[in-house]
Order: C-alpha cells, then sequence, then structure tokens
C-alpha cells in the first residue's frame, strides 16, 4: 500500500487474532494504545494526509507477528 497520496484510510485490529505484543502502540503511539491488559485500542480509527503518520501504521500493520491490524482504503 502506498504511502504518498491522501485518501482517507481505515483501521482495523482483527482483536481475536491479536497475541498482546505491542508491536503497533510502539510504532505507532499517536493511532494505537494499549488497554489495562496491554492489547491495543485505537486511538484513531481513520487517518489521512499525514505522511508520518501512515508510515508509522503501516510499519506497525507489516510489523504485526499476528497480522492482526490492517488498513485500507476508505470511501
Amino acid at each position: 500500500m502506498s504511502t504518498n497520496d491522501t485518501a482517507t484510510r481505515r483501521i482495523n485490529i482483527d482483536t481475536g487474532r491479536c497475541s498482546g505484543h505491542g508491536r503497533c502502540y510502539t510504532l505507532a503511539p499517536d493511532v494505537f494504545d494499549a488497554d489495562e491488559e496491554g492489547f491495543p485500542v485505537l486511538l484513531a480509527e481513520t487517518i489521512d494526509d499525514d505522511p508520518q503518520r501512515l508510515h508509522d501504521v503501516q510499519t506497525a500493520v507489516d510489523g504485526c507477528p499476528e497480522r492482526a491490524i490492517s488498513m485500507e482504503f476508505e470511501g
């Protein structure tokens, strides 16, 4: 997925697949946070024209061991 355009993207977490490694909230702390058990929660469900934020979220998507995070174009 390219992070060079300004299309809005929706972020999803498949909580059934997540094991709570914490890579997502380490890599993109302005988008993901941890709940009281160490599992991720979204601070933002959509992102758009911030290239650094898009890069950070894509890095979190790519770095998730369970592939529990996805980012899709919205619309």
